[in-house]
């Protein structure tokens, strides 16, 4: 088969690897029929992540079609249709009993495109596939299942959720990429009185309007405002940025939260000296993905609308292409590219 291989900083390349196979009587093996990438995939191309080894196939989200099960897999069989979760869990350690699916200690997490090898490939292995992998409904589009195995979940279950956003809430989330935008779209659903994106790309501030802002902005007037005034209820970190971090620390109410979701490169400041007397709240954390089957449920009763988060799509064969649109999205205008096995018929 083929996949995208890390090779080591800055080095990727569209390889033929040995097919997977069964390594463990709870695995899986599912046929991609569409991935997509993340901004943790870019770190690790970068050289971010040391632990990844060269020579493994990235990604960790996908949906496709179960190819081969093993012994000790109960509830999937070939044939099916489903979608792969970007975390693995064993299901049985106890952080996996408590749906800390991302904390798993039986030997998952985020394992696929990190430890082991990933989705961006035309077949991948999934271990514990009966509690790492769903059901996709045949009316549910492989563009937005695909946001279900990551996307959707972490703006939800890191962002939303952990920020504690609430009906008549003030909400600025910091970075209005596919995940800050994914956090527009969920934090809809709680009904705050305003939602404000912040981010220095004038395509990505006017995408976060198109998708439910109130208000989109370059760090500025307003958000000194919100500074220098009542502060926000809840500020959701979605850049990965220790800039917009820090900014998230001054533009928080007192009482208020703080949701980190952005993966940070490089070390970000936390001036506690003046946030000690403010009672904010700061939450981070790995998405566990316990939320995908309320989620699904809620696209298929059309209450999310994402399918404006996918703005380009390519061939798996066009992963290397595909890593150069979205690794330039302010200026290419990409949010979440899918990669299909084979493109969709154009719309008629």
């Amino acid at each position: 088969m083929r996949g995208l291989v890390y090779h080591g900083p800055a080095q990727t390349s569209w390889d033929t690897v040995p097919d997977p196979a069964i390594e463990a009587d709870t695995d899986a093996i599912v046929r991609v029929d569409a991935t997509t990438i993340c901004g943790s995939d870019l770190h690790i191309r970068r050289g971010d992540l040391p632990e990844v080894k060269p020579g493994t196939i990235l990604g960790h989200e996908a949906v496709g079609e179960v190819v081969e099960v093993g012994s000790g897999v109960h509830t999937r069989r070939p044939g099916q249709q489903v979608i792969v979760s970007s975390v693995s869990a064993c299901g049985h350690c106890p952080l996996c009993r408590d749906t800390m699916y991302g904390q798993c200690r039986g030997g998952g997490g985020w394992i696929l495109g990190n430890m082991i090898n990933g989705t961006q490939a035309e077949f991948v292995r999934v271990p514990f596939a009966d509690h790492s992998t769903h059901r996709r409904p045949p009316n549910l589009p492989l563009d937005e299942a695909v946001l279900l195995a990551e996307l959707l979940p972490t703006a939800y279950e890191v962002g939303v959720r952990n920020g504690h956003v609430s009906p008549g809430d003030t909400v600025v989330v910091m970075g209005a990429g596919p995940v800050g935008l994914a956090v527009v779209i969920v934090a809809r659903l709680y009904s705050p009185r305003r939602i404000v994106a912040v981010d220095l790309s004038h395509s990505r501030l006017a995408a976060a309007t198109r998708m439910g802002a109130h208000a989109a902005e370059l760090p500025g007037r307003m958000v000194a405002d919100l500074s220098e005034g009542p502060g926000a209820d809840v500020v959701i970190e979605a850049a990965g940025d220790p800039d917009s971090f820090l900014l998230a620390t001054r533009v928080v109410r007192a009482g208020g939260h703080i949701a980190n979701i952005g993966m940070p490169g490089k070390p970000a400041t936390l001036h506690l000296e003046a946030l000690w007397r403010k009672n904010v709240t700061i939450s981070t954390g790995q998405v566990d993905t316990f939320s995908t089957p309320w989620l699904l449920d809620l696209l298929l009763f059309g209450r999310l609308s994402v399918s404006p988060l996918v703005t380009h799509r390519f061939r798996l064969d066009g992963m290397e292409d595909a890593y150069e649109v979205f690794s330039h999205g302010p200026d290419t205008g990409a949010l979440k590219v899918v990669l299909h096995r084979e493109l969709p018929a154009p719309p008629r």
